[in-house]
This record gives structure tokens, sequence and C-alpha cells, in this order.
């Protein structure tokens, strides 16, 4: 009954405002919802926390945000006293519900602590943050979002001195003096007014903004395309951040567009979409209506916080036809290939064990070498770190993951979708001067290189029970599945989690030099890829799918039954 005492001390806590304590007194009857609010802390994993917002432990709330904000404050002074406090840290929030007020109480504990907290004044992008904490100088970042989780969600993903999110050494020694704080009254926090007037709370102008789209732009391509002012395009940030940086990009390069007014504007309440996420068609359902009104072929839409993308793109039958994130990598990849001038010899393209495998075919066509990382963008992040410090051989071309999420060039050291946009729209107004179409390239891609087609499922699996029935399905795929799977021989098995790959037709064994992840990947006779990836941000594990083919048929046919007969397979 741990967490009736937990539930009990927020009730007596000082720390706890009394309109809060409201909302928890009417839930004294209700023992399941306190166990579910009470059962745990919510979890500060290696990047940062997500979760459902409310009151309680298991919650997102501003006091939760205090606790993950003295951890990282503790660390920050303990890594470095003299530069945690001239250097600071920098934040940023998207729109979603909460995000200003956990931003103000993120800032106030810092300043609490007598670190520098540098602010800016409303909303911005997740990749604007990144670039934020090397224009200033900072030793840290935060972006308070929940990405393209649902509505009820919000969160905060920490950033290192390099831009990039927090990895190891860093990370596990944050979690840890995140998971030392054992009472509220070990937070410091101080009021707003306080933390201004001692000049630690600092609110940015909007130099830091243009200096950012500045950098954006250097990115770009091709300025004259043919017929680029008549080539309509649909943006929509889907009631996120992106909207105002995107129409000033797009208005400087003179692309002829229009944005879906009815999501231009930012609101946290996501009025328009179920799921605002650019991974899922229905987010698409205003953007192509207003494209066919308009005479558009491209419909671009951003998530909340601006780090990812999707587009709609019309085919041959002048039907819409949505991309997914691995195949828009793809066409980025080629594009950048075909068009970038003095790509070094040592460029390399990064992306993730959960990625398309036909990187590994088009990538060396052009004599570019390819790293994977496990997933998430601050494992790419790091990478660019390491080959500016020469750590590594290579130099940085274009990073991706399957999730939607880009990042060209090295301004950010997280995925971006502005500038990704950007490149989209001078992509596909270019393939239209030429007659040519972004649809028509993947074609193109897919008849050079093979037809490769990746699919996705989740399972999720809430609550204590949840978390336990996640543990015990990896266990059973770890242990239970020897040389086959679904009728097919087996021939590598990863399990980075003990960090190693198996090779079954040689019986070679090698050693994956990753951080440990509780992943496991088959890659089978047929060259099938199926990896089981439990979540670390919401109570689900991911099952991904990457399979290829002779053609566009077979390869979705092939898909349609290598997921069947897994789902048939695990019982679920």
């Amino acid at each position: 009954m741990d967490f009736i005492k937990k539930y009990e001390y927020w009730l007596s806590s000082d720390s706890i405002d009394e309109k809060d304590k409201e909302e928890l007194r009417s839930l004294k009857d209700n023992q399941k919802e306190i166990e579910d609010r009470f059962f745990k802390d919510l979890s500060f994993g290696t990047g940062g926390i997500r979760g459902v917002r409310g009151i309680g432990t298991n919650r997102i709330n501003k006091y939760v945000i205090r606790k993950a904000t003295q951890g990282l404050a503790n660390y920050m002074i303990k890594y470095n006293e003299k530069e945690a406090k001239e250097r600071g840290i920098i934040i940023a929030h998207d729109c979603r519900i909460g995000s200003r007020e956990y931003a103000l109480n993120t800032a106030r504990v810092m300043a609490a602590n007598g670190i520098k907290a540098y602010i800016y004044p409303d909303l911005r992008s997740t990749p604007e943050l990144s670039f934020g904490v090397r224009y200033k100088g900072c030793l840290a970042g935060i972006v308070v979002t929940a990405s393209h989780n649902p509505v009820e969600y919000n969160g905060y993903k920490v950033y290192w001195e390099d831009g990039a999110q927090v990895v190891d050494p860093h990370a596990t020694s944050i979690v840890a003096e995140v998971n030392k704080i054992a009472t509220l009254e070990e937070i410091k926090v101080v009021s707003e007014e306080e933390g201004r007037k001692q000049g630690l709370i600092i609110e940015l102008d909007s130099k830091i903004d243009d200096d950012y789209i500045a950098e954006i732009k250097k990115q770009t391509l091709k300025t004259d395309i043919p017929g680029k002012e008549d080539f309509k395009i649909v943006y929509t940030p889907l009631h996120g951040t992106g909207g105002r940086p995107m129409k000033r990009i797009l208005s400087d390069f003179g692309y002829s567009f229009e944005v879906v007014k009815e999501q231009i504007e930012p609101d946290g309440n996501f009025p328009t979409v179920v799921y605002a996420n650019p991974e899922e068609v229905a987010a698409f359902k205003l953007g192509t209506a207003l494209a066919d009104e308009t005479g558009a072929k491209i419909v671009m839409a951003n998530d909340p916080d601006a780090d990812r993308i999707g587009i709609a793109v019309k085919d041959d039958n002048d039907e819409w036809y949505y991309p997914n994130g691995n195949q828009v990598g793809l066409l980025l990849l080629q594009y950048l290939l075909n068009n970038k001038k003095d790509i070094p010899a040592n460029a390399q393209v990064i992306t993730t064990i959960v990625s398309t495998p036909m990187i590994d075919v088009i990538a060396p066509a052009k004599n570019v070498g390819v790293m994977k990382t496990l997933t998430g963008f601050k494992y790419i992040g790091e990478k660019i770190r390491q080959f500016e410090k020469k750590e590594l051989d290579g130099s940085y071309l274009f990073g991706f993951e399957e999730s939607y999420g880009y990042l060209i060039g090295t301004h950010a050291r997280d995925k971006d979708a502005l500038v990704t946009s950007m490149i989209i729209a001078e992509m596909a107004a270019y393939y239209n001067s030429i007659g040519s179409s972004i649809y028509k390239e993947l074609q193109k891609l897919y008849k050079e290189f093979g037809f490769y087609l990746e699919g996705i499922k989740s399972v999720t699996l809430k609550g204590k029970d949840g978390i336990e029935k996640m543990a015990e399905l990896m266990a059973g795929l770890r242990e239970n599945v020897k040389d086959t799977v679904i009728g097919k021989k087996i021939k590598i098995k990863r399990d980075f989690d003990s960090h190693k790959e198996y090779n079954l037709e040689t019986g070679e064994v090698k050693e994956i030099h990753l951080p440990k992840e509780n992943v496991l990947q088959f890659v089978l006779e047929d060259d099938t890829y199926i990896t089981a990836r439990p979540s670390g941000t919401e109570p689900k594990i991911k099952f991904y799918f990457s399979v290829n083919s002779d053609s566009n048929e077979n390869v979705k046919e092939k898909l349609d039954k290598t997921m069947k007969e897994f789902e048939k397979f695990l019982n679920l």
C-alpha cells in the first residue's frame, strides 16, 4: 500500500498547492485511480520525462517537473559548478496545455539553484531549442513538449552542451540525481519575479529566431527552379509551433503556398485532429481537402513541436499517396546525393537499427557510408559531435529515423521538420519543373534498388500489469525463439541488451558496439527484419517489420502476411 502513503504525503505537504490537493481529495473513494497515480514515480528516462497530465507521482505536473529539474540542476553543479552557473540553461516549450507553466517552473528551480535560465518569450520548436543550446553557449537545454503524443500528455526533453539530447555518461548520472530526491521539500524554487529580478531568469529576444532561420536557409540546394511560383503547396503545423517560422521560410523563398487556416494557430487542445501526428493519414484530412480546392500537389504537416514531418503527394492516378518515414528519408537522401555539391569522401548517413535496410543499398551505390544507432535522434546527434571532435572518421551528410524525423545540416542536433519542410518543398517544385514528381521518383528508386516496405505494430500495455506483461513478452522472445520464427529460418539474431549478434548460419558471434538497450532484432532467411522494442516513453511495445520483394504488389502482400503471422505467433 505504498501508493496510499505517497497519496497521503502529497495531501499533507506544504509544497502542494491547495487547488491540487482538492483534486487529490476528490479521489479518496477511488482507490484504483489513486494507485494508478501513485504506484510509481513517472520515470525520468535517459532523455527526459513524458506522461499524462494530472496530480500524482505517476503524472506530469509542476511538482514532477520541479523534481526532474532539481535533479538536473544537482548534476550540472556536480559536473562543473562554475560552468553551470556562468553558462546556464536554455528553455523552450511547445503549445501543449501546461507547457508555459512547466517551462517557467523549470526556470524557477534553476534560478533557485543559482543557474541562469534563458527562456523564450513564447512557444518555439524543439529544433530551435537544440540550435539555441550551442548558440547561447549553455551547458544544457530543456524543451517542454510531448511531441506527437495525444492531447492529455506533456513532458520534457533534456539536452547537453552539444545541442543533442543527453546520452551517457550524463544521461544515467542525471537519472541517478533525480532518483535521489525523496521529498518535495528538497526541491529549491523561487518566484518568477524574484528570478527575473536577480538576473537569473532571462527572456530571449527575436535575434535568436532570425539567426536560426538564417542557418536553415543555408541548406537550400536550388533557388532558381523554373515555375516554382506556380507550384502550389499546402502546409499545416497541426496546431503546433511550426506555423510562424514555416510561413516565413516559404514566403522568403517565393513558394506559392496555402496554410490550413483551421490548424495554423497554436492550440494544445488540437481541436481538428484526433491525434496531431503526421504519421497518421487522418491528420491530413483538412490539408488534402484544401489541396484539392487549390490544385496543390503536395501537403506538408509538422507535429506540435515541429521536429517531425509527414507529406501527402499525388500518385500517377492523381490520388493522394502518403509516403512513410522511411520513404521520405530515402527520397531526401537521393535528392541530396544528386544535388549537393562537394560531398566529402568520408560522408556518412546516420540512421537507426529499425529504419529501412534499403539504405544499405542506396548509400553505397553513391560511395556514401552508413552508420546505424539505437532508436532515438540523440544517438544521431552524438555521432555529429564525434565526427566534429575526430573521435570517429566521417563527415555528417544526413540523418533520419523511420518515425518521420530528419536533419539536414548541423545547425541543430535533433530532428528538424522546418529545414526538412523547406527541402521537401524545393524537391517537389524541382521534380515538377522537370516533368516528374515525388511519387515518380520513389518508384524509380524501387525499380533501381528493389521494392522494400516497412510496417509497425504497437501493443499498448497500460498500468502496473502492463509493465510486467511487457517484460514477460521480451523475455519470452529472448529465451524461446531459437532458430525459426513465422516458419522461416533466422539468419541473424541481434540482442542489443547483451550486445551480441548471432549468425545462426555460420555460428559466428559478434559484439554490438552500441549502448545497452532492451531490443531484439531477427533477420530471416529472405532478409525480412523483425525488431521488438519496448517504448522508453509510453506504456507500449513496438514491433518493426521490413520486407522486400520484386514488385509493389508483392511487397505489400508480403508485409501484410508477415505482420499477421507474427501477431498470430505472439498470441496477443
